[in-house]
């Protein structure tokens, strides 16, 4: 992997490292990450630092990848997702200051390979996406999904085995 860094309009990477045949779209936001070969990243996508997106991944428009995030390798993930990474979340401490990055821990959250996150699809901090399971549109995730999984809702529910739908 090569890292690059690119600032101008439409992009602003700093210290990526980028596989081979990469592609991302204008208005995305990345610093500090790895995206493996043959993905592809869409507009108005924001992935910080310590992110990793394995080959041959889609992240779709309008996705939000937050530090403490491990994307494996052909994984989809739909327009307007929501990673987070921080369980109890705080503007400010006890004393009133604004809290800084050395005032909470980052919670990370594993996404197996072959997983499906359907759109507007929220996954909740420490939790892991089973191999080839399948997130449906608009749920929140809150707990581990197996392997071969479908589910959907709010939260989260297993709605069936996804052995029988995917090739």
């Amino acid at each position: 992997m090569e890292t690059t860094t690119i600032e101008n309009d439409k992009q602003s990477l700093h210290n990526v490292k980028l596989g081979k045949d990469v592609k991302i779209y204008n208005f995305v936001n990345a610093y500090g990450c790895s995206i493996g070969d043959g993905s592809k990243v869409g507009t108005f996508v924001e992935i910080q630092k310590g992110v990793s997106i394995g080959k041959n991944c889609k992240i779709s428009s309008h996705t939000f990848i937050c530090e403490g995030v491990h994307i494996a390798d052909n994984v989809f993930v739909g327009h307007n997702v929501t990673f987070i990474n921080d369980k109890f979340p705080r503007a400010t401490n006890k004393d009133g200051s604004l809290q800084t990055e050395a005032d909470w821990s980052c919670v990370e959250t594993y996404v197996e390979e072959g997983a499906s996150i359907g759109s507007s699809a929220t996954i909740l901090c420490g939790v892991r996406i089973g191999k080839k399971a399948i997130i449906g549109a608009g749920s929140v995730v809150t707990k581990d999904v197996s392997e071969h999984t479908v589910v959907a809702g709010n939260p989260a529910k297993i709605i069936k085995s996804a052995d029988k739908i995917l090739v």
